[in-house]
């Protein structure tokens, strides 16, 4: 049996359902094909999300192009293809803001300002940062067909825990008109293990889980998201890293620049 059409009017009635308040803060990690078939695309896809917090909602989506090798333009970049084709079509929308820098968010609503407020915020998820903004004004994280793997969120809450562990990293901005290379360090790693804030979230009864068109979606305050997060981070510092035993070379580079 073909799956259900969905429609913008559907989906903000299953986000709505899921828990999605009218008037607030959504950050939205998506895969489309999880949510398809959808009435309008991708685009029917964002008109359901901006149904479902209404005008006075505010809708946030990550936004940055992936080439740290070039200057940023937030008119022309693209967003890197890992972030799927709902971003992509969300930074084209009339009256969409786009952070004008390396680590860019999106944001259409009347805290969009707000939360991209900020200068370029290295590393990219630091309190000072459109993820961080989120959190200040009390967001919900939605996970539209996606894991944890995909939350951002996270990465905020491993640096207001110190993690010990960062990559070299780098970005490329204009200065004076003349592209310039600057260098940081980012608690980068493959985030699998970020799926341990599952079980946490969901016996607390912090995580609402539904079906939003044919996706599973989780919904979930950001500060609850940082919150469990912490808690397992003063715990074990280097939780969401896998083991050596689990041949990651992502995570053995984050726990190489640990002992160097």
């Amino acid at each position: 049996m073909p799956p259900v059409l969905a429609t913008p009017a559907s989906l903000a009635a299953d986000l709505r359902g899921l828990g999605v308040r009218q008037g607030g803060v959504l950050l939205v990690h998506s895969s489309f094909r999880a949510v398809r078939p959808v009435e309008g695309g991708p685009r029917g896809l964002i008109e359901g999300l901006l149904q479902a917090i209404g005008p006075r909602g505010t809708l946030v989506m990550p936004s940055w192009a992936g080439d740290d090798d070039a200057v940023f333009d937030p008119a022309a970049s693209p967003v890197t293809p890992d972030l799927g084709v709902v971003a992509e079509a969300f930074r084209h929308l009339p009256g969409v803001l786009r952070a004008d820098h390396p680590a860019s968010f999106a944001a259409l609503g009347p805290r969009a300002a707000e939360v991209l407020r900020d200068q370029l915020p290295l590393p990219p998820h630091i309190p000072a940062s459109p993820v961080g903004r989120v959190h200040d004004l009390d967001g919900q994280v939605l996970l539209l067909g996606v894991c944890h793997d995909a939350n951002s969120t996270v990465h905020l809450a491993e640096l207001m825990a110190g993690v010990p562990y960062g990559i070299p990293h780098h970005v490329t901005v204009l200065r004076d008109g003349r592209p310039v290379r600057v260098d940081y360090l980012e608690n980068d790693h493959c985030c699998e293990r970020f799926a341990l804030l599952d079980a946490p979230l969901r016996t607390a009864g912090r995580q609402a889980e539904g079906r939003v068109g044919a996706a599973e979606a989780r919904l979930v305050a950001s500060r609850d998201v940082v919150a469990a997060a912490l808690r397992l981070l003063i715990a074990d510092p280097l939780v969401f890293l896998h083991g050596p035993e689990d041949d990651c070379e992502e995570c053995d580079a984050a726990r190489a620049s640990v002992a160097g």
